[in-house]
């Protein structure tokens, strides 16, 4: 799963908590698509409340593969608005970057031939958002 769609499960978890039931078709449909194994599916459904079932759902779900978030999405054929929701938030949500990633990129030596593609690669760009195709010259 990637982390945009781990990003909105989090920040949505509490509301998917109190509006989600995941006893009825949810849970078969995820384990239909592979997502969930049956020991999953007996956990969730040992679980005492709806909320904990829906928590525990919530905590399998991202180390399910890349494919879980779609699926469950899916999967929330009954709760229409929900789904609405997730999949605005999903659009939305902006990833950032570790500060380890990005750490220092303002002294990082660039060679000759790593700018030259660059700036190739931003003259493409410019042509593709203008829709100038290639055989124009100046």
């Amino acid at each position: 799963m990637e982390a945009r769609d781990k990003q909105v499960l989090r920040s949505f978890r509490l509301e998917l908590g109190a509006e989600v039931l995941v006893e009825g078709l949810v849970l078969q449909y995820l384990y239909q698509e592979g997502i969930l194994t049956e020991s999953h599916v007996q956990e969730i459904k040992a679980q005492a409340t709806g909320l904990r079932k829906t928590m525990l759902l919530l905590d399998i779900l991202p180390s399910r593969g890349p494919k879980a978030f779609d699926a469950f999405l899916d999967s929330l054929q009954e709760f229409p608005w929900v789904r609405e929701k997730l999949e605005k938030a999903r659009e939305e949500a902006v990833v950032e970057l570790p500060a380890v990633v990005i750490y220092g990129c303002e002294s990082w030596t660039i060679k000759k031939s790593e700018c030259q593609r660059i700036d190739a690669f931003e003259l493409w760009c410019w042509r593709r958002l203008l829709r100038v195709p290639w055989t124009v010259r100046r």
